[in-house]
């Protein structure tokens, strides 16, 4: 989902990929919960979205979860 949502963001398709994103943040989260080391690159992923669409509040707000979870201790999962 979360791929198909980078395709989508890449040809511009940004309400299409927001809804991916977002899905596919909340089946992970439901799945393995929130701090799960997976969320952080969705998390990124939706934040360039957000910051091609002039949302740059929002976009900070995702990365900095992103860095939480990726500076938890016995998760060293390196950013793309």
């Amino acid at each position: 989902m979360s791929a198909l949502a980078a395709v989508y963001r890449s040809q511009e398709r940004f309400i299409e990929a927001e809804a991916l994103f977002q899905r596919a943040l909340a089946v992970l989260e439901a799945a393995y919960g929130p701090e799960h080391p997976d969320m952080a690159q969705i998390m990124e992923d939706h934040a360039i979205l957000l910051r091609n669409t002039e949302r740059g509040g929002e976009a900070e707000e995702l990365e900095t979860r992103a860095e939480a979870i990726r500076a938890k201790p016995g998760r060293r999962v390196p950013a793309n």
